[in-house]
């Protein structure tokens, strides 16, 4: 006889456990169901958007270009992302500035990236970036070398 054939009074502890940790089981897999059915439906109609919104913005694009406009790509700069006017990057400059001493601070490394006029608002992220890449090295905290 099984334990879901038995009545709950005919049960013993250990199987009435068994019995809820086994419902337990079943819900939270249909549950489980429900939540992955949904999260496809909700892909698809994503995919359908952005479908959508393509083939809009490309319509808009054509039209544009028809009337003799030019269309950028939104998130491109041109490759100028981290470059100063001269075309050079920020890294390449702060790397060039570290290799003028054996060693630098922080502080220096800023000082010295304001009078050559580069944008010292992300510097600790830079050099951080710097490091990481190898063109770097970090003798102790706050004080930088070339590599």
């Amino acid at each position: 006889m099984s334990i879901e054939s038995k009545k709950a009074a005919d049960l013993s502890a250990e199987e009435l456990y068994a019995l809820a940790r086994q419902r337990e089981k079943e819900e939270a897999e249909r549950k489980e169901a429900e939540r992955r059915q949904q999260r496809e439906k909700l892909m698809e109609q994503r995919k359908e958007m952005l479908a959508r919104h393509r083939k809009e913005l490309s319509e808009l694009e054509r039209q544009i270009r028809e009337l003799g406009g030019r269309v950028g790509r939104v998130g491109t700069g041109g490759g100028q992302r981290g470059r100063r006017a001269g075309g050079e990057s920020i890294s390449q400059k702060l790397c060039e500035i570290v290799a003028s001493k054996p060693e630098m601070g922080t502080q220096e490394i800023k000082a010295q990236a304001e009078k050559a006029g580069l944008d010292t608002k992300n510097i600790s992220q830079t050099l951080a970036y710097l490091k990481r890449q190898g063109r770097l090295t970090s003798p102790r905290r706050g004080v930088y070398q070339s590599a």
